[in-house]
C-alpha cells in the first residue's frame, strides 16, 4: 500500500524551515543557471562579474522542507519532517592575471528526528534525517559556520590556469561545452558521479590542493590533487580527513563540438584505519582489518549530441575499472553506463525522452581475498539517485527519463528506475562517501541472496520565479522488492519529497 505524503505536512516543514531561518542569517554561492535547475547540484565557478576587475559579493541562500516515509520493519512507521537551511557567501575578483575567491558559508538542520535510527544494524538509518542526527551527536538542531573555500588562481591565459587553495571538485566537468544539450547531459549524466561536492547535502564537501588546466579551442588537460574535508552530513566542514585524491583527466571536443571525449584517471587515498570498513566480509574479518584503501580508477566516457532533421539524438557511454587495495583485499571491480534519448526540438515544449543503463560489479565471495564491489570514491550520488537511499556500488539500473519545458521558466521532469543488486550475496549500498573521522561514509544492508531490489518513480518541477530567486518541488515513491522486504517486512515501500527556494545576488562592489 502507498502511503500519500500529506500536503498540510509538507507545507509545514517548509514554513517552519524558513521561520526559523529569518531569525538567523541571509545569504551566499552557488547553482548556475543552466538547463535544468533541480539537477544542477554544484557551486558554480566565480561570478562572471569578475571579469570586470571588481570585487564582487555573492550570496546564495537555500531552503529546503524536506518530508520522509521510509520503509518499515515495525507497525509504526517512521515518518518525518526536517529542514535543511544552507548560507553561503563570497567574495571574488580578478586582478589582472590573478583571480581568487573566498567564501564563508552556514549549515543548519531543523527538527532532526530523534527515534529514525534503528536499533537493528541491518535496518540502520531510516532516511536523510536520520544521518543527519546521528552525524551531529544525536543533536536535533545541529549548525555550523565553515570556511567552504578559499582559493587563488593565476591565468597564464584563458585556458591555462594553476589554482591553489581550498576549492571545489567535480569530475567530468572540466570544461563548459556551448552546446545545451551536451551542457546537460556533462552536468547531470557525467559529471560527479566518482567526486564532487555531495551539493545536495547541507554540510557539502571541498578540497584542499592544487589543480590546474591547460588547453585550446577543442581540448583540455585537468590535473588535480587533494584531500577531502568534513561536511555533508556534518555541518562542521571545517577539518580535513585523512582521504585524499589525484585526478587526471584529457578531454576533446570533435564533429564541430557535437561530441566530447574524455579519459580519465583518478588514485583514491583513505589513511582513517580506525574505522570499520563497509563491504559483505563478516564482521570480525572487517574488524581486523586497520590497512588503508588505495584504489586506481581507470576510464573514459563520450557525449553525443547530433541533428536529425529538426530534433536532437544523443548518446552517452561511461565506464570504468578499478585496482588497487582494499585494506587487507585486493580490489578488482568496475562499471558501465550506456544512456541515449531524442530530444524534440521542433515541438514547443522540446520534451526529452531518455532510457539510461547501469551496471557496476558486486561481489560475490566474501572469503576469496579480492574486493569486487565497484567503490564510488567521492561523489554527488544524489545527481543519480534522486531519493538517495541507494547509490551506484553493486547496483543493475535501467531507467526511462522524460523532460519537459511546458514554460521558459519552468521545467518537469519524471524518472521510473528498475534497480537490482548485481551481487545477492553483496550489500545494498548507499551514501556519498567519507564525510568524518566517526563514518565510514558508506552504509550496507545485506542483500541476502536476492537481486531484485526496487522500482522507482520520481517527478520534479523546477520554477524559476526571477533572475535571483527559484523554487523546485520533488517527490518519490519506491516501490521496494524482495531485497528490501527481508530486511523491512511490515511495509516494503517508502516516500521522499521536498519543496525547496532558492535565492543568489551577485553585486560589484565598487567601481574600478
Amino acid at each position: 500500500m502507498i502511503r500519500q505524503i500529506s500536503l498540510l505536512t509538507f507545507g509545514f516543514a517548509v514554513s517552519a524551515t524558513l521561520r526559523a531561518y529569518s531569525q538567523t542569517s541571509a545569504p551566499a554561492t552557488p547553482p548556475s543557471p543552466p538547463v535544468a535547475p533541480i539537477l544542477i547540484l554544484q557551486a558554480p565557478p566565480a561570478p562572471a562579474l569578475i571579469g570586470t576587475g571588481k570585487p564582487v559579493f555573492t550570496v546564495y541562500l537555500r531552503e529546503r522542507g524536506n518530508v520522509t516515509d521510509w520503509f518499515s520493519a515495525t507497525p509504526n512507521a517512521e515518518e518525518y519532517a526536517h529542514g535543511d537551511s544552507l548560507l553561503r557567501i563570497s567574495l571574488a575578483q580578478r586582478v589582472k592575471k590573478f583571480d581568487y575567491l573566498v567564501e564563508m558559508s552556514n549549515s543548519t538542520e531543523f527538527a532532526l528526528p530523534q527515534d529514525a535510527v534503528a536499533p537493528v544494524a541491518a535496518q540502520g538509518q531510516l532516511g536523510l534525517g536520520a544521518s543527519y542526527f546521528a552525524a551531529s551527536n544525536n543533536n536535533v538542531t545541529p549548525v555550523a559556520a565553515s570556511f567552504k573555500s578559499g582559493f587563488l588562481r593565476y591565468h597564464f591565459k584563458e585556458n591555462n590556469t594553476l589554482r591553489v587553495g581550498r576549492f571545489e571538485f567535480f569530475d567530468g566537468a572540466e570544461t563548459t561545452p556551448k552546446n545545451t544539450t551536451l551542457l546537460w547531459l556533462q552536468t547531470n549524466r557525467i559529471a560527479q558521479r566518482l567526486v564532487g561536492n555531495f551539493g545536495f547535502s547541507n554540510g557539502q564537501r571541498s578540497f584542499d590542493g592544487i589543480d590546474g588546466h591547460i588547453g585550446g579551442k577543442n581540448w583540455d588537460l585537468t590535473g588535480m590533487g587533494g584531500r577531502a574535508t568534513k561536511g555533508v552530513f556534518t555541518m562542521n566542514a571545517n577539518p580535513e580527513l585523512n582521504v585524499d585524491i589525484q585526478y587526471a583527466a584529457y578531454t576533446r571536443y570533435l564533429a564541430r563540438q557535437r561530441v566530447i571525449l574524455r579519459a580519465f584517471g583518478i588514485d583514491y587515498h583513505d589513511g582513517r584505519t580506525g574505522l570499520t570498513k563497509t563491504d559483505n566480509r563478516t564482521a570480525a574479518a572487517r574488524a581486523l582489518d586497520h590497512k588503508n584503501i588505495r584504489i586506481g580508477t581507470y576510464g573514459g566516457d563520450m557525449v553525443a549530441a547530433l541533428p536529425v532533421g529538426k530534433e536532437t539524438a544523443e548518446l552517452l557511454v561511461w565506464g570504468v575499472g578499478q585496482t588497487g587495495r582494499w585494506g587487507l583485499l585486493n580490489q578488482s571491480s568496475g562499471a558501465i553506463a550506456v544512456e541515449g534519448g531524442m530530444k524534440f526540438d521542433s515541438v514547443r515544449t522540446k520534451p526529452w525522452l531518455r532510457g539510461t543503463f547501469l551496471r557496476t560489479t558486486g561481489d560475490n565471495n566474501n572469503t576469496d581475498g579480492t574486493h569486487n564491489t565497484f567503490f564510488q570514491m567521492l561523489p554527488t550520488p544524489r545527481i543519480y539517485a534522486r531519493f538517495p537511499y541507494f547509490n551506484m556500488m553493486n547496483s543493475k539500473d535501467e531507467a526511462i527519463m522524460l523532460i519537459d519545458k511546458p514554460s521558459p521558466k519552468l521545467e518537469i521532469r519524471t524518472d521510473m528506475h528498475f534497480l537490482q543488486l548485481t551481487a545477492p550475496t553483496d550489500f545494498w549500498y548507499s551514501g556519498g562517501g567519507a564525510y568524518d573521522n566517526k563514518a565510514f561514509g558508506f552504509t550496507g544492508r545485506p542483500g541476502n541472496n536476492h537481486g531484485s531490489f526496487s522500482n522507482l518513480y520520481d517527478i520534479s518541477a523546477d520554477y524559476a520565479v526571477s533572475k535571483q530567486i527559484s523554487m523546485t518541488a520533488y517527490y518519490a515513491h519506491s516501490f521496494g522488492k524482495t531485497v528490501v522486504a527481508t530486511i523491512y517486512p511490515v511495509d516494503r515501500d517508502a516516500n521522499y519529497g521536498y519543496i525547496e527556494l532558492t535565492y543568489k545576488l551577485s553585486k560589484a562592489l565598487m567601481h574600478k
